[in-house]
């Protein structure tokens, strides 16, 4: 069931909502730059198990609205708790890709984890995407300036390129063609300014703020959120479980699946 969720006068959020009649919720919030069908390997499955599956397009992704600005932490982490009150869910289950990872532990610190009983975090962008003074474990700026250059130029040889950097396995070419045609779906003035968000923006104060028991997955070959990450965010987060993927690169809920599905299903009991 697929609906909106207003969060600003003139936004709308897109809302994937499979198994609403479960109690046992599980909100997905996507990486870069794709939305939120990245999780159709886990809509796939875990409704069958008994969990209600909600996926939400970020905005300015897939088929939410596409505003010219509010690719902050922030104003993303705010759209989350418009959509958490509106759907009216409590006792739930906060999950994040890459950057959706950055803004769920955002939502956390932010909104006091408002709702949320557990969150689990794969490949996140958290603390820092980028390097930073004294924080050597990001990507550097400038890969990020790149990417961004890229967008504006030539956003399909972007997209091209960054499928071959996200995953780890051997792609299908449907497959390649699939993942490819998911950053289209977005506009490309928000996958720049989400990228700049990326690049610029840092949650080491967040993380501290966590108090909730939390999933940390991530794979040993990541080249986009490099896995000294989940180290660090494990280390800083209070009641945190890591679990390497040896056979994942930053795609590890599709190259794992079945791993990826059977640790998050644990976790959440």
């Amino acid at each position: 069931m697929g609906y909106y969720v207003k969060v600003e006068p003139t936004v709308n959020i897109y809302v994937e909502d499979v198994n609403p009649i479960s109690e046992k919720v599980i909100l997905f919030v996507h990486g870069w730059p794709a939305n939120h069908k990245l999780f159709e390997y886990q809509f796939n499955i875990l409704p069958g198990q008994g969990y209600r599956c909600i996926g939400i397009d970020i905005r300015g992704f897939g088929k939410s609205d596409k505003p010219w600005d509010g690719y902050s932490y922030d104003r993303l982490a705010d759209d989350i708790r418009y959509i958490v009150e509106t759907l009216g869910l409590q006792n739930f289950t906060l999950a994040g890709h890459s950057v959706g990872g950055a803004i769920v532990t955002r939502y956390m610190a932010r909104h006091h984890g408002y709702g949320v009983s557990r969150l689990a975090l794969f490949a996140a962008a958290a603390p820092s995407f980028t390097e930073q003074p004294g924080f050597p474990y990001g990507l550097k700026k400038s890969e990020v300036d790149q990417l961004i250059r890229q967008t504006y130029q030539d956003r399909p040889q972007m997209l091209s390129n960054f499928t071959g950097m996200f995953f780890f396995q051997k792609l299908t070419k449907p497959f390649s063609d699939w993942f490819f045609q998911l950053g289209l779906e977005a506009a490309g003035y928000a996958t720049a300014s989400l990228a700049v968000s990326l690049r610029d923006e840092t949650l080491f104060n967040d993380i501290g703020k966590i108090q909730v028991p939390t999933l940390i997955l991530h794979g040993v070959h990541d080249r986009v959120c490099l896995p000294l990450l989940a180290t660090v965010l494990h280390q800083g987060i209070r009641n945190s479980k890591l679990v390497w993927f040896e056979n994942s690169g930053h795609g590890l809920f599709w190259e794992e699946k079945d791993k990826f599905n059977r640790e998050l299903l644990d976790f959440i009991g």
